[in-house]
């Protein structure tokens, strides 16, 4: 009996193998590999479309609470408008000689016109007052120009109406009379030479 081990038959198996297993083995990797890849970007891609939902969702909500009283703000407005052209309407002469009874009713309207802008604008609301200030389309109309070389050129110089904006939105715009014929833009003042540069002058002077 001999004994050196018999090796034949591990011999056999390596040799009964097939020859291209490691190639198969490679493939199989490469394929899992790509698979694992595109699963992981098409998780990538949910996860930003779902970022991206909540996001409008957020803005859309808060959208809703800015705007929601957009068509009641309008609509009050017009009353808003109305108390101001019943105190108009009331000269200062007027209101000099006017009785106490007359008094108390102006008075009484003045505050109710306050009162009202002052809920209007709790709510977002808030009056435009563009007297003085450069034209602008989005919160502007231009009902007429006037001529004035003295004034800078699309300055707004009277207010026939005033508008209103909801949160960054015009409600109204505010109907305006704007300059005509002065200057394209105010004067920029003369930029003031360095310190060090002034200070090197005088001595060299």
């Amino acid at each position: 009996m001999s004994d050196k081990p018999n090796n034949e038959p591990m011999e056999e198996a390596v040799d009964a193998a097939p020859q291209g297993a490691p190639e198969a083995d490679y493939e199989a990797f490469m394929r899992l590999v790509k698979e694992n890849e595109d699963l992981k970007d098409r998780g990538l891609r949910l996860a930003a479309e779902m970022e991206n939902l909540r996001r409008r969702t957020q803005r859309d909500v808060a959208d809703a609470r800015s705007y929601a009283v957009t068509n009641f703000a309008r609509d009050m407005l017009t009353v808003s408008d109305n108390l101001r052209r019943a105190l108009d309407a009331v000269g200062e002469d007027a209101k000099a000689a006017a009785d106490a009874s007359l008094k108390g009713l102006i008075e009484g309207v003045d505050i109710t016109e306050r009162g009202l802008l002052s809920t209007l604008e709790r709510h977002g609301v808030r009056k435009l007052e563009p007297q003085g200030e450069k034209f602008d389309p989005n919160f502007h109309q231009a009902m007429f120009e006037v001529p004035n070389p003295e004034v800078v050129n699309g300055t707004v110089v009277q207010v026939v109406q005033a508008g209103y904006s909801i949160g960054d939105r015009v409600l109204r715009p505010a109907m305006v009379g704007v300059a005509r014929g002065g200057p394209k833009s105010a004067s920029p003042e003369p930029a003031a030479e360095p310190g060090p540069v002034n200070g090197q002058a005088e001595k060299d002077a």
